[in-house]
């Protein structure tokens, strides 16, 4: 018995045998495939006379795979969604050549998790521009993206449903205060040695501000802020000079100041930073590797934050 030379099989036989399959008729599959009903003939003639067996029956009813006809055209269909991949992997990679990914976030979160994510992104896909923008407020970043202004955005979690979300890392709140006023006990500050000091706290507006201020009022202390501040560096810096002390999410902070001392609160608070696109986006090949670059870079290097 003769070998089969499948290096004689060529794909359109087999794209000719799987739209047989698929429409029924010789005829159906040359008007699906844009071809002559004898250019279909011809291709499923040879690739017969080829392989050695009979693909398919030919009657009134239209044409119906034979047993052996089934198996091939199983397997016809598996190369030609391998094929197809192919193609869509090489297009994906020509996508990733040049592009932009626009980020919107804020501060502590472009200041302290894009850089590095971004150093890493520029070393693989050299070609593709980072833009970074920061919101109004820590919740801007989600009325950018819905705006069609940005791809990814940095937020508190949780988010409503039109946006995917993932959470990144768990912030806690901080106590800070001058050095030199500072309780000497290294372990949670109590209520009274936190209010014995002016209270720096952000704007009203601020999502950090809010936090806080739900925090307070749920365990029955009084927000009675006697400085409001815009900028966290700000706050820091008033602490620094004994101005008061203030409750602030740690990542905000950094860099703190040797000469201002951190404590723990009296009751735990934390913030939940997240990464959000829009639900209903359709995401360009350099958006889908910033996210792919930020999820494997943060798992890397998270520690060290």
């Amino acid at each position: 018995m003769a070998e089969i030379n499948v290096n004689k099989i060529k794909l359109s036989q087999l794209r000719a045998l799987v739209a047989i399959a698929q429409t029924g008729t010789f005829s159906d599959a040359a008007s699906q495939l844009d071809l002559s009903q004898s250019a279909v003939s011809h291709a499923i003639a040879t690739l017969e006379e080829e392989l050695g067996v009979s693909l398919l029956s030919r009657g009134r009813q239209g044409a119906v795979l034979t047993p052996v006809g089934q198996e091939i055209t199983h397997e016809a269909t598996t190369m030609l969604t391998h094929l197809k991949q192919i193609g869509r992997r090489a297009q994906d990679a020509k996508g990733l050549q040049a592009g932009l990914v626009r980020v919107v976030g804020f501060r502590s979160a472009t200041t302290h998790i894009l850089p590095m994510v971004i150093e890493e992104f520029r070393r693989q896909y050299p070609g593709i521009s980072v833009s970074i923008g920061e919101g109004s407020d820590v919740r801007g970043a989600e009325e950018i993206l819905r705006r069609g202004e940005a791809d990814v955005g940095f937020t508190y979690l949780p988010v409503n449903d039109a946006f995917d979300a993932w959470e990144l890392f768990r912030d806690d709140y901080v106590a800070l205060l001058p050095k030199d006023k500072a309780p000497a006990n290294e372990g949670p500050i109590s209520w009274e040695e936190l209010t014995a000091l002016p209270l720096i706290l952000p704007m009203p507006d601020d999502g950090c501000r809010y936090n806080v201020d739900q925090y307070l009022v749920s365990h029955g202390q009084a927000v009675r802020p006697a400085y409001e501040v815009k900028e966290d560096s700000t706050v820091v810096s008033m602490v620094r000079r004994g101005l008061g002390a203030t409750i602030i999410a740690k990542l905000a902070a950094e860099p703190i100041p040797d000469d201002v001392a951190v404590r723990e609160l009296p009751e735990p608070l934390q913030r939940v930073i997240g990464v959000i696109t829009l639900a209903d986006a359709l995401q360009t090949p350099p958006v889908f590797a910033f996210l792919d670059t930020l999820k494997a870079t943060w798992q890397q290097n998270s520690s060290t934050i």
